[in-house]
C-alpha cells in the first residue's frame, strides 16, 4: 500500500506463496479485489500446491467463470484442475477510484459434471502358496507389488479411456484365506483421510506404507480416482476390554486417493464373512462418504451389502449418488449370483453400483458390473477363461429414482385361484413354499407366513424337460449369518423332481413371453432380480411399477432362470432367540461375499 501511494507505481509484481482461506481470501478473489481498490497492476505468481490449497482455485473445484479480471484458462477436460490463469489488466489506473472498498467483485461458478465414466476391474488375484505361512515385510511387499503391476495395467488404461474412478476388488492386492497373524506383514497404517496427506508426495509422513505410497502415484500420474482394498492396523492397549490380546486392530479397508493422489476416503469393514478372523470389525458402522464434481460417493465391502448398516445408510440418511463396492464374492444361486444382487441393490436403492469383484472361477468367483438404478450399463461373468477383465461406461452423476410401494399392488387384489398343491423346497438352506407352474400360462398365487407371492406369466412354450415353479420365503436366514428376508420367486428347477426346486441352476431353454411378479412385502427394501440362463442379466427387458410389480417389457431375449423380488426386513434380523447350531448345515464354503 505504502509503495503505490508513496511511489504512485501503476504496476505491483507480486511472487507469493499463498494458502487459500474460504470464504474471502482465496488467492483468484482476493488478489484482483486488492489491485482494483488500490488502482494498479497486480501480477500475482502464486506457488501450487494442492496439499496445502496453494493454487488459484480450492481443492478440485473447476473455474468455468470469473467475471472480472480472469482473462483465460487452462485446465485439464478430464480432471477439470486449473493449470493456468491469466489476468487482463488493460484498463489503466485512472479508471479507478483509488482505496474503493470493493468487498464482492466477482463470481466463482463451480463446474459440475452431470455424467461420468466408471470403470471396475475384475482381478484374477495372484494368492500366495501357502497364506497360513509367515513371511517377512519385505516378502509380503514383493508379492503384493506383483498383483498392484496387473492393476497398474488396468488403471493405465482406465485413465487412457477417459475414465474419471475405478474400483478394484476386495483382497485384490494380497489373496484370501490368511490367519490373523499370517496377514500382519502385508497390513499398514492407514491414517484418517482428514490429515489432508497425498502419499506420492510425502511417502514416509506416517510411517514406511509403500503400497499406499505406489496406489496415491497411480491415481496422482494418470489422474484417476482409485479405489482399493489392502489391510490397516492400529495398535491398542492390551489391557483395555475391547482390544484383542495381540495389542493391535487389524481391519479389512478400503481406500480411495483423488485424481490428485490425495487420500479421501478410508472405511474398514463392518460386516466380516465366517472365515475372516484375521480382521477386526469396527466399535461402531463407519459411514465414510466423499464429493466429487461428478457425485457423492459411498463406499463399502461385500458382505456389508445384506446388512442396513453401513449400506442403506449410506442411500436415505447420507443420501449418495454411487456406491463403491470391492468385494470377493463367490457366486450363490438362484438368488445370490454377483452380477444378479449387485445389479439388483443397485436398481432397488436407487444409485448407481459399482461393483468390482475376483476372478477365480474355480472358487466360482466371478461378476463385476457398472449398474444404474434403470439398467446395468455394463457387466461381466466369465466361468471359462482365467484372465481378469476392465470395464468401462458412463453414467449419471446424479441418478434420478422412483418410489416404490412394495405392496401395493400384492395387497389391492384377490389371490389367484391356484389347483396345484403346494410342496417345499430348499434355496440356500431356507425352506420355501412353492407351487408348479404346469400350464404354458397363468395365474399363481403362493404364501408363507405374512408374505403372499402373485405371478401371472407365459411361456413360449411348456417343455416337457423343464419345470418352473412359484415360492415364497418369510424367515430368518442363519446359515453364513442372521438376516430376515421376505423373497417371492419364479425359478427354474433343477430337473423335473420337485424336490429339486431351488437347487443351483444356471443353464435353461424355456423362454418367457411375458411375466408379472408382485408380494405383500412387509419392507420397502425389495430388491427385483431378473436372471437369464448362463447368469446373464437381462438389461431393458423389464421394470417395477410403483405399485410394486416386476413385470416384462418384451419377451426375453434368452432362457429364464430366474424373476426374484428379494426382501430385506432388517428390523427383525435379531428376532429369533439364540444362535443357530450351523454343525446341522453342511456349507462348503471356502470365501464368499
Amino acid at each position: 500500500m505504502v509503495v503505490v501511494k508513496e511511489f504512485q507505481v501503476d504496476s505491483v509484481l507480486y511472487p507469493r506463496t499463498w494458502y487459500n482461506t474460504l470464504p474471502l481470501l482465496s488467492a483468484v478473489l482476493f488478489h484482483p479485489a486488492r489491485a482494483r481498490a488500490m488502482g494498479v497492476n497486480l501480477l500475482a505468481a502464486n506457488t501450487h500446491n494442492t496439499s496445502m490449497h496453494m493454487t488459484g482455485p480450492v481443492w478440485d473445484m473447476v473455474l468455468q467463470e470469473v467475471q472480472c479480471f480472469i482473462w483465460s484458462l487452462l485446465y485439464d477436460s478430464k480432471t477439470h484442475s486449473v493449470l493456468q490463469y491469466s489476468l487482463d489488466f488493460s484498463m489503466t489506473t485512472t479508471q479507478f477510484l483509488a482505496y474503493a472498498a470493493i468487498s464482492v467483485f466477482c463470481v466463482l461458478k463451480v463446474n459440475s459434471l452431470d455424467t461420468f465414466i466408471a470403470a471396475v476391474y475384475e482381478h484374477a488375484v495372484r494368492l500366495p502358496d501357502d497364506p497360513l505361512t509367515l513371511v517377512s515385510p519385505e516378502e509380503a511387499l514383493a508379492f503384493m507389488n506383483r498383483n498392484i503391476d496387473v492393476l497398474e495395467g488396468a488403471i493405465t488404461l482406465a485413465a487412457n479411456q477417459g475414465a474419471h474412478i475405478i474400483v478394484t476388488p476386495e483382497d485384490g492386492i494380497y489373496g484370501y484365506n490368511f490367519s490373523r497373524e499370517s496377514i500382519y506383514p502385508y497390513l499398514e497404517d492407514i491414517p484418517d483421510p482428514q490429515v489432508n496427506w497425498i502419499p506420492c508426495n510425502n511417502p514416509n509422513r506416517f510411517g514406511y506404507n509403500p503400497v499406499q505410497e505406489r496406489l496415491s502415484c497411480l491415481a496422482k500420474n494418470n489422474s484417476i480416482y482409485v479405489v482399493a482394498n489392502i489391510g490397516d492396523k492400529k495398535s491398542c492397549n492390551a489391557s483395555e476390554p475391547q482390544c484383542p490380546p495381540d495389542g493391535r486392530y487389524q481391519y479389512n479397508t478400503n481406500v480411495v486417493f483423488d485424481s490428485q493422489g490425495k487420500l479421501v476416503a478410508r472405511y474398514h469393514k463392518q460386516n466380516l464373512f465366517m472365515g475372516e478372523d484375521q480382521f477386526n470389525a469396527p466399535k461402531e458402522p463407519e459411514m465414510v462418504t466423499f464429493n466429487t464434481t461428478f457425485g457423492k460417493f459411498g463406499i463399502f465391502t461385500c458382505f456389508d451389502i445384506l446388512f442396513h448398516d453401513p449400506a442403506v445408510a449410506l442411500v436415505k440418511d447420507l443420501h449418495v449418488d454411487t456406491i463403491l463396492f470391492p468385494t470377493a464374492w463367490m457366486n450363490v444361486l438362484p438368488h445370490l449370483s454377483a452380477v444378479e444382487f449387485h445389479s439388483a441393490w443397485a436398481m432397488g436403492m436407487g444409485v448407481n453400483f459399482l461393483a468390482s469383484n475376483l476372478h477365480n472361477p474355480s472358487n466360482r468367483m466371478t461378476g463385476s458390473g457398472i449398474y444404474a438404478p434403470d439398467f446395468p450399463r455394463a457387466f461381466h461373468y466369465d466361468m471359462k477363461t482365467p484372465e481378469g477383465k476392465l470395464i468401462i461406461s458412463t453414467l449419471d452423476s446424479h441418478p434420478s429414482h422412483s418410489i416404490v410401494n412394495w405392496s401395493s399392488y400384492a395387497s389391492s387384489i384377490h389371490a389367484f385361484p391356484t389347483g396345484n398343491q403346494e410342496f417345499k423346497g430348499t434355496v440356500f438352506f431356507d425352506e420355501f413354499t412353492f407351487v408348479e407352474l404346469t400350464e404354458i400360462a397363468g395365474n399363481y398365487t403362493v404364501c408363507q407366513k405374512e408374505l403372499c407371492c402373485h405371478l401371472s406369466y407365459e411361456m413360449s412354450e411348456k417343455r416337457s424337460d423343464e419345470v418352473y415353479a412359484l415360492g415364497a420365503f418369510d424367515g430368518l436366514h442363519v446359515v453364513e449369518g442372521r438376516y430376515y428376508l421376505q423373497i417371492c420367486t419364479l425359478l427354474k428347477c433343477e430337473t423335473t423332481d420337485l424336490h429339486t426346486c431351488g437347487g443351483s441352476v444356471d443353464t435353461a431353454s424355456t423362454r418367457f413371453e411375458s411375466f408379472s411378479l408382485s408380494g405383500t412385502f412387509g419392507t420397502q427394501y425389495v430388491f427385483p432380480e431378473v436372471l437369464l440362463s448362463d447368469v446373464q442379466l437381462a438389461p431393458k427387458e423389464f421394470q417395477v411399477s410403483s405399485d410394486g410389480r416386476l413385470f416384462s417389457l418384451k419377451p426375453t431375449s434368452g432362457p429364464l432362470l430366474t424373476v426374484t423380488l428379494f426382501g430385506r426386513v432388517y428390523e427383525k434380523d435379531l428376532a429369533s432367540n439364540g444362535s443357530p447350531d450351523l454343525s446341522t448345515y453342511s456349507v462348503k464354503i471356502i470365501v464368499t461375499f
